[in-house]
């Protein structure tokens, strides 16, 4: 894989598969994660939502969402949400910026609006089992 291919925002989306070594290309499966795990977030490209939403909380940083990223699933951008130990997809209509940094914000505002919707799996949940 070049330095060009590395650095490209769009690499998965170009190539679905996104089989970079040979062990990958083996077991016909990608290994590891699709971003840089490193990348720290810039606050300054913290939503006007994730804000609030952070004030809301009471949190100081980002917190858990920190290790959310937007990913990629079968080529199409998406978010992992662990309570539902599956992909959100990112609508195809919605244009994405040409940087992991606020890509990475924009998936982290995605999940919170979709975990907080009635369309979540885990609303109906919440109602059927709510204690008080």
């Amino acid at each position: 894989m070049s330095k060009k291919d590395q650095n490209d925002v769009d690499k998965y989306l170009k190539d679905s598969a996104g089989l970079d070594t040979e062990r990958e290309k083996v077991i016909g499966q990608h290994i590891g994660y699709r971003y840089d795990v490193n990348l720290l977030p810039d606050d300054d490209k913290i939503t006007p939502f994730l804000k609030e939403y952070m004030e809301f909380m009471g949190w100081d940083d980002l917190n858990w969402l920190e290790d959310v990223h937007m990913g990629y699933e079968e080529g199409q951008p998406a978010i992992f949400d662990r309570n539902i130990n599956g992909w959100v997809r990112i609508p195809k209509s919605m244009a994405l910026p040409n940087n992991q940094q606020d890509r990475d914000m924009i998936a982290r505002e995605l999940l919170i609006r979709f975990q907080t919707s009635p369309n979540h799996p885990l609303h109906d949940l919440n109602k059927a089992y709510r204690k008080f």
